[in-house]
């Protein structure tokens, strides 16, 4: 999937290079960059309404039901990978993609909030002409496929949460600009470390090595501070939206590791048992933040059990 044509790097715009680090930041992800860019036979860019997209697609003919799998804060649709090829080998039609400031979508010129994401989600259907999906989202990708469910409800067959974070009382903040002073600081104090910190998402890090060094291949897109900055600075409590999909007829599943040590179940089990009482849930045991990737086993058994039930 990170196969970029070397060829013509001229197209790319090194003028725009970062002035903190040279390191970090040097590629803008622009037209040049989607033209020269080597697609595999499963992936695609497209233009939708906020900015170009990519993202990956099988079994398009499939009869069963369409599968949408939405990654979380800042780690895009190669985190899905392993899932995604377990569904695409079941004959699904699956689909990932990156959300706007992550991969390789459009890093655009907006607020990153839930909204500017679900938006993305409704439109790549839309433009796939899939008139409704199965959504899954993990982590911070729990947010968006709430918000698509509050915004385009019909388009919903069912909600499944692996390790969400959109459960959580967040204090949202009045001022939810970024300036260049706190990118630049971000990049200084943060991206040193910030690929090492990846591997806090697993329980056993040793079972996983490589994965902070695929990370730090993020961090050299222009953009990609602001976008995890302006998404956090955009957080809100989703009660609301929550009580409403309550109150729908939209399947809800929820999935945990058991030894998830970044979204810690037990701190809000009381919130969401009162907002979301519907809901199913499972527990995926040996697994941290990612269960689908270090108990795929029990993982993969319970989504097909849950994919198979929405049939």
């Amino acid at each position: 999937m990170y196969r970029i044509y070397l060829i013509g790097l001229a197209f790319f715009c090194f003028s725009c290079s970062n002035e903190v680090n040279p390191k970090y930041e040097y590629l803008v992800k622009d037209e040049s960059f989607v033209k020269n860019f080597d697609l595999n036979s499963d992936s695609g860019f497209v233009k939708l309404i906020d900015g170009f997209t990519f993202y990956n697609e099988r079994n398009r003919t499939s009869e069963s039901p369409t599968i949408i799998l939405v990654h979380g804060f800042s780690v895009p649709s190669y985190i899905w990978d392993p899932t995604f090829e377990m569904l695409s080998n079941k004959g699904f039609h699956v689909i990932s993609l990156d959300l706007y400031g992550r991969g390789f979508s459009e890093n655009v010129d907006k607020p990153y909030t839930d909204e500017l994401f679900a938006n993305q989600v409704i439109n790549l259907l839309k433009n796939l002409n899939i008139k409704s999906a199965i959504l899954v989202g993990l982590s911070n990708g729990g947010r968006v496929i709430s918000k698509v469910a509050d915004l385009r409800s019909d388009m919903v067959d069912s909600l499944i949460y692996v390790a969400s974070s959109g459960f959580r009382l967040i204090n949202e903040l009045d001022d939810k600009t970024v300036s260049d002073i706190e990118v630049a600081e971000f990049i200084t104090n943060s991206y040193p470390t910030i690929s090492k910190g990846q591997m806090d998402d697993f329980k056993y890090p040793e079972n996983h090595l490589g994965w902070d060094d695929k990370y730090e291949e993020l961090l050299k897109f222009k953009g990609f501070a602001k976008a995890l900055l302006s998404t956090r600075k955009n957080h809100y409590s989703m009660d609301i939206i929550h009580e409403k999909i309550q109150n729908s007829d939209i399947p809800v599943y929820t999935i945990w590791g058991k030894s998830d040590k970044v979204v810690v179940f037990n701190d809000f089990e009381k919130r969401i048992d009162s907002i979301i009482p519907r809901r199913k849930d499972f527990f995926i045991l040996e697994s941290g933040h990612l269960p689908h990737m270090e108990n795929p086993d029990q993982f993969n058994s319970i989504l097909l059990s849950i994919i198979k039930e929405e049939l």
